[in-house]
């Protein structure tokens, strides 16, 4: 596929990247009826280049209720995030901090071209406030469009499932209860 060969040579934002772009995603099978839209690669994303590939994919194949072999079979999923690079580490103040933000011209770039290719993709995974906030038209915070994810048609936000929100899964037992059994049962429903 001539959009993926080009999509792995992209060098858009390589004066940005400390490690350099190595995009990665799986997007490669029509037949894909679940795209999953995250954030941006980290860094043991980005050596391995398989998406998802850390303690925060182990989490939402977890809430999922999928297995490593249905999760990364195209055939079902598609893995297309917001910035396809690992974009660097943040720094605070204090020294702590997490990633950097995706890449700002990825998902404008790359985005709509590649969801063309993907004609049967009937339920999108918006995880994270950067997915959220390029494709939902609201001005609701995270927490809103999480707990009211059934509004959204054939998006369905989530959080982020990183050992870092650990917080804020605590201070929302909502989500186990209720969310996560409606994302599963949005997933049977589509035969996953």
């Amino acid at each position: 596929m001539s959009l993926l060969v080009d999509i792995a040579a992209c060098r858009v934002c390589e004066a940005h990247l400390p490690l350099g772009p190595r995009p990665v995603l799986r997007t490669a099978d029509p037949a894909a009826r679940v795209l999953i839209i995250g954030q941006a690669p980290g860094t043991k994303v980005h050596v391995s280049g398989i998406p998802w590939d850390d303690a925060s994919g182990q989490r939402l194949r977890d809430w999922m209720q999928v297995t490593p072999d249905a999760f990364y079979d195209q055939s079902r999923f598609a893995i297309l995030p917001m910035g396809l690079c690992y974009p660097g580490r943040a720094v605070t103040s204090k020294g702590g901090g997490g990633d950097n933000p995706p890449r700002p011209e990825c998902a404008p770039l790359w985005h709509a071209r590649v969801r063309k290719t993907l004609p049967n993709i009937q339920l999108t995974l918006l995880i994270g406030a950067y997915a959220q906030g390029y494709y939902l038209n609201d001005c609701l915070s995270l927490t809103e469009r999480v707990r009211q994810a059934d509004q959204y048609g054939a998006f369905f936000p989530l959080v982020h499932p990183s050992p870092r929100n650990r917080l804020w899964l605590s201070r929302n037992p909502w989500f186990d209860a209720e969310i996560l059994s409606r994302l599963r049962a949005r997933l049977r429903g589509l035969g996953l």
